[in-house]
């Protein structure tokens, strides 16, 4: 199976996560920090390392979505940065609904005793991890459905 790095696009930093090898868990790998939301050259140049080491094939990039589904600003913001990691790094980028993860981060941090200021350091990290967790249930919920429809046609 291939590696799969999932992302959490915020306006000063981006929670990064990679799959295991078989592609069924995600973990978090680290937050990368800037200074200013428009500076995003280190940024892109610290995801290619990470796709490099990795041997990714594919990343997730979490859509903020308002609840009613509508897209804001961020979104839109998240979708500029779909184009420049494909432009840049070269590989398909994914776009995943992303909403209440940063909500539930917050959540499990808090439930797992982590100090508020503590928090801020590992929330987009652990925001990424749950974004690209849910992607790959996704795609083995794609493959059982479509291993089950195989069996079906077949007897």
């Amino acid at each position: 199976m291939r590696r799969i790095i999932g992302l959490d696009f915020g306006s000063k930093t981006v929670g990064v996560a990679v799959s295991d090898p078989l592609g069924l868990t995600a973990q978090g790998v680290e937050t990368v920090f800037r200074e200013r939301e428009d500076k995003l050259r280190r940024t892109l140049t610290r995801i290619e390392e990470i796709c490099r080491t990795y041997g990714a094939e594919e990343i997730v990039l979490g859509l903020p979505r308002h609840m009613n589904g509508s897209e804001g600003d961020r979104a839109e913001k998240s979708r500029a940065f779909q184009e420049q990691l494909e432009r840049r790094i070269g590989l398909p980028v994914r776009l995943w609904d992303e909403r209440l993860t940063t909500v539930a981060a917050q959540r499990a941090l808090s439930e797992g005793g982590v100090r508020g200021e503590d928090r801020s350091a590992v929330v987009d990290k652990i925001a990424a991890q749950l974004i690209l967790q849910g992607y790959l249930d996704h795609l083995h919920f794609e493959e059982e459905q479509r291993k089950a429809s195989r069996k079906d046609r077949e007897s």
